[in-house]
């Protein structure tokens, strides 16, 4: 059932009323652009604000959006990697729609500047050994491969991590690093920063095996427990390589981590306690140790029986999967901002009813709190619309305004 059949009489006249006011306005909905935006400027500053006017979006069509919105065939690798030529002019053509339809260029124009990238740097995939391939062709997408199948390859696999975390800075650093690193921190570039990962549940799996992994706590619960523990050593030591060539002290490094485990859902709740919980611990203790460092998990998956944990962990901010609520996530994560609750593929099929009584039913559940940002839970799809985002817009000021409360 969609959220406009399960929502409220009262909801489904407000969705049937904005609807009927864009079909009269030739399928444009109805929004003050330049209030909107202008509001929305104060708002994304703090969702938690007392005196924010309205809710801040977060639904804003990204680059996966270009190809259905202009009718041009979805080629990923070549946009991203091959041809930068025809992707900046996609782009220009693209912002040049956004501009007419929602009042902004939202995507960047700027080519590439290649003098001012740093050289490839060591990630923990490779101290893993795990292979980062590309597949699936043209609308395909990166994959970290497997690196081990059984526990005894996990243990000889963990043995030589152990070893390159003897000395992580020569296996990380590429041979040109010292002079590169001149050479761009002359140009007032700053050394990369590692302050998000693949969450510690998503990345065991990747080069595990998801199935391996949740056999391996009941199989070989200490292996289960070490190879967590070596995860956490490692982002750790990667971490504090880089600060260390930034200059930093573990007094002036900046603060602030963000996760991204969406397979945090097959864990049950024993086995992240054991396994995750740790790295969390250790990780936000060194990099998000104050209530006003940034503490950011997006899981859009359904993981709701491990509310309780990451609630331990007094996030800052979540995007959690759509089948969570605002209401849920709320009574476990009193701080965090929520980014969502918008299901990706109601937004990416144009589904305009559900996609207005889904903000209705959150904004019901976030407005007495506040703290809600209002975008998908999880990821923006191709397919979205750059009216779909009108209609959000539109939606927002006309029903999801706090002043008008």
């Amino acid at each position: 059932m969609g959220a406009y059949e399960a929502a409220t009489d009262e909801h489904r006249a407000m969705v049937d009323a904005l609807l009927a006011d864009t079909a009269a306005n030739g399928g444009m909905a109805p929004v003050d652009l330049d209030r909107f935006w202008a509001d929305q400027a104060i708002a994304r500053k703090d969702p938690f604000g007392a005196q924010i006017p309205q809710v801040p979006l977060g639904a804003i069509c990204n680059w996966e959006c270009i190809f259905e919105e202009l009718g041009e065939p979805q080629d990923w690798w070549r946009f991203q990697h091959e041809d930068e030529a025809w992707a900046l002019d996609l782009k220009r053509r693209y912002n040049d729609l956004a501009e007419t339809i929602v009042g902004r260029r939202l995507l960047g124009e700027t080519p590439a500047a290649g003098e001012r990238s740093w050289p490839k740097l060591k990630e923990l995939h490779d101290i893993f050994e795990g292979e980062n391939v590309w597949e699936g062709g043209a609308t395909g997408s990166w994959w970290l491969k497997q690196a081990a199948d059984t526990p005894e390859e996990l243990a000889a696999l963990l043995d030589r991590v152990e070893g390159r975390l003897e000395n992580l800075r020569d296996f990380m650093l590429p041979p040109n690093w010292e002079a590169e690193k001149a050479r761009l921190t002359a140009l007032g570039c700053n050394v990369p920063r590692y302050r998000g990962q693949r969450g510690p549940c998503t990345f065991a799996c990747s080069i595990f095996g998801a199935e391996n992994m949740l056999l391996l706590h009941f199989d070989d619960p200490a292996l289960f427990i070490r190879f967590g523990d070596v995860i956490g050593r490692a982002i750790l030591a990667r971490a504090k390589v880089l600060d260390e060539e930034a200059g930093y002290t573990p007094e002036t490094a900046p603060r602030g981590w963000g996760w991204a485990d969406d397979n945090c859902c097959l864990f049950n709740v024993e086995m992240y306690e054991a396994f995750a919980m740790p790295i969390h611990r250790a990780v936000l203790a060194t990099y998000a140790p104050d209530p006003t460092d940034r503490r950011y998990q997006h899981s859009d998956s359904d993981m709701a029986h491990l509310l309780p944990q990451l609630g331990s962990l007094d996030l800052s901010g979540t995007n959690f999967g759509p089948t969570l609520s605002v209401a849920q996530i709320r009574a476990h994560c009193p701080r965090a901002v929520i980014n969502g609750q918008l299901a990706p593929f109601t937004y990416s099929r144009n589904e305009e009813a559900n996609m207005v009584a889904e903000f209705l039913r959150d904004f019901d559940q976030a407005k007495a709190k506040r703290g809600l940002v209002f975008t998908t839970a999880g990821s923006i799809n191709n397919g979205s619309r750059l009216s779909g985002m009108r209609l959000l817009m539109a939606a927002i000021q006309r029903y999801g305004r706090y002043k008008d409360l």
